[in-house]
């Protein structure tokens, strides 16, 4: 019989074009030129841009080798496959969090523990190992937790149940040695969460209402514990003392320690992006913090004791006349006077008060954060982040402040001591506004880039009574913020969805891990998408709202979602679920090692018989 001519090979490049991956690897199978056509580089970057609907002039990632494992990576490494559901808990879980190594995972919950699970079991399962409650410290419920940078200590941030049926926020240490309870930190208001600034130091809050809309965030350094060598020496610090208006206050606090970033993770794209930069910059458009003043007293108890009042702070005539210039206080006395024969709302006039007085009493910000040290570019930076706010009491603009390296330690001057009277407030070094209800932060692994969910406001709309902040999107925007030209990057991430109105709504923990970055949603779902490419990979389906995510940091390919349904559920990546199937091989010994032990058990043999 006569072989049958083999088709040109550009003509079998034309058919598989037209044919879905899995029918080319198919077809591949089938001859030796087909095999060579199905692995050809141009067939697979044309399948790569048509199954992930990219645009083409988005280039391929810099660290892939090849289309076909580029195609491969993006369907078979990303955690979407549920291996494992986790029922300990037995009311809402709102928060997740990885210890550095990825060994160890924590939860928490409205079921008022911390939990502690194992993830190096031989069986590849995850197993609780320790779980704490913390009703006996009269606590709501749990609802944010963080390992310090040596795995040794767990932050446990919570709602404290204090008199008068007030919540307000309170941090504790826990160590996981034996487990023990180290100490507590009162942490108001308890949106603030907590966070780690080294191994030994944690950072709180609280927060002091002046007037019905104006108030007074302090950051604190609080050292973990206290060593009994060291029981003279500080364990509390003032970091920042920041004035708030319009009703906001500052939350969701996290450290970005920002390194030269030589080689990051991620190298974007956003040729579109600097262009509508320039044009920002040419029209003069920039973000300015406002500013408010308190007085002059250094000392928090002085506060508390002569000026504090039914749980706010009262400022008397005599307070402005002392403390202000002659010009100052004429326009002040103007505007108080005014209030009797005008129709200006009292919070319109608290607002002006504000801003007028905060201008005279503020420390100067920082030199630029853009402006290169006197030590050159490669200085290391640690940049405290946090949500805030200037038109409304809905946090809508991320503030940035740097730490100093003489800021890292309780030890040296406490509560401002180094500020002079004139300085009673920190100003923040630089604010990025989100135009919309922030919802939720994540840092990349090498903290270059911060990615933000939020729910837009409509566009051109105008804020007119801070207490009235704008409708909000039910489409959440996920943004991504480069921490080093501080500035917004790329187009917003967007798949997932939220629902409550603004007076309502909660935060929603996202993680980022090399390659992804996921979030959770209130539509019963968490997401997944990938970071260069900017596409929704995955969804993760629960039956309830997703609170938070967790990406393993010693394997991206591990992630964990917890839901309003009490569950944590388990997803690895199909590419580990088939490996985790396949049966071990048995060792085998070489073919001449077992001729030699077979010889010498024969010889032996031999011996052995009379």
């Amino acid at each position: 019989m006569a072989s049958v001519p083999a088709l040109p090979d550009s003509l079998v490049l034309e058919i598989f074009l037209h044919l879905p991956h899995n029918a080319v690897l198919s077809a591949g199978l089938t001859c030796r030129q087909w095999l060579a056509v199905s692995q050809d580089e141009f067939l697979w970057r044309e399948l790569f841009y048509s199954y992930y609907r990219i645009p083409r002039s988005v280039p391929r990632h810099p660290a892939a080798v090849s289309w076909s494992r580029e195609f491969k990576r993006l369907f078979d490494c990303i955690p979407c496959v549920e291996v494992q559901t986790l029922k300990e808990h037995h009311d809402q879980v709102l928060h997740l969090a990885f210890s550095h190594r990825g060994h160890r995972f924590s939860s928490c919950s409205k079921d008022c523990t911390v939990k502690l699970w194992d993830t190096e079991r031989p069986d590849g399962s995850i197993a609780l190992v320790h779980s704490s409650s913390m009703r006996q410290f009269n606590w709501g419920y749990t609802q944010f937790s963080q390992f310090n940078a040596d795995d040794s200590l767990l932050l446990v941030s919570g709602v404290y149940l204090g008199p008068h049926h007030s919540s307000s926020g309170e941090i504790a240490v826990i160590s996981l040695d034996n487990y023990t309870l180290l100490s507590r930190v009162r942490n108001k208001p308890y949106d603030v969460f907590g966070c780690w600034l080294n191994e030994t130091h944690l950072i709180s809050g609280n927060l002091h209402w002046i007037g019905n809309m104006t108030s007074c965030s302090v950051l604190w350094l609080n050292k973990a514990f206290q060593d009994v060598e060291s029981e003279n020496v500080n364990v509390v610090k003032r970091l920042f003392k920041i004035q708030n208006i319009n009703a906001s206050t500052i939350r969701t606090v996290m450290v970005a320690h920002c390194r030269r970033h030589d080689s990051p993770d991620l190298l974007l794209d956003y040729e579109a992006q600097s262009q509508a930069r320039a044009e920002q910059e040419r029209s003069g458009q920039r973000h300015q913090p406002l500013l408010f003043d308190l007085g002059t007293s250094d000392s928090e108890e002085e506060e508390g004791e002569e000026e504090w009042e039914d749980g706010r702070l009262h400022l008397h005539p005599t307070h402005l006349t002392q403390q202000h210039s002659p010009r100052l206080t004429d326009r002040l006395d103007y505007m108080i006077q005014g209030r009797h024969s005008t129709a200006a709302s009292e919070r319109e006039i608290e607002s002006r008060v504000a801003q007028l007085m905060g201008k005279t009493r503020t420390r100067p910000p920082d030199p630029p954060l853009l402006t290169p040290s006197a030590s050159g570019e490669t200085e290391d930076k640690t940049y405290l982040l946090f949500t805030t706010g200037s038109l409304t009491y809905s946090p809508h603009q991320i503030g940035i402040k740097r730490i100093m390296p003489d800021q890292m330690t309780t030890c040296g001057p406490v509560l401002g001591e180094e500020r002079s009277s004139d300085e009673f407030f920190d100003s923040l070094d630089h604010v990025i506004d989100i135009h919309g209800h922030i919802i939720g932060m994540g840092l990349s692994p090498d903290h270059r880039y911060l990615y933000v969910n939020s729910r837009a406001w409509p566009a051109g709309c105008v804020i007119s009574d801070p207490m009235s902040p704008p409708p909000i999107a039910e489409e959440i925007d996920l943004h991504v913020i480069d921490l080093k030209s501080l500035r917004e990057e790329r187009r917003s991430l967007r798949a997932h969805r939220a629902f409550t109105p603004n007076d309502e709504c909660f935060f929603i923990f996202l993680d980022v891990s090399r390659d992804f970055v996921a979030s959770g949603a209130e539509d019963k779902h968490g997401y997944i998408w990938d970071r260069h490419y900017n596409i929704c990979l995955a969804r993760l389906q629960h039956d309830d709202v997703v609170n938070s995510v967790a990406f393993s940091p010693a394997d991206q390919e591990l992630l964990l979602s917890a839901s309003d349904d009490s569950t944590i559920k388990v997803w690895r990546s199909p590419r580990m679920v088939r490996l985790a199937r396949v049966p071990p091989r048995p060792a085998r010994t070489r073919g001449l090692l077992s001729w030699l032990e077979r010889r010498n058990a024969e010889a032996a043999n031999l011996k052995s018989k009379p």
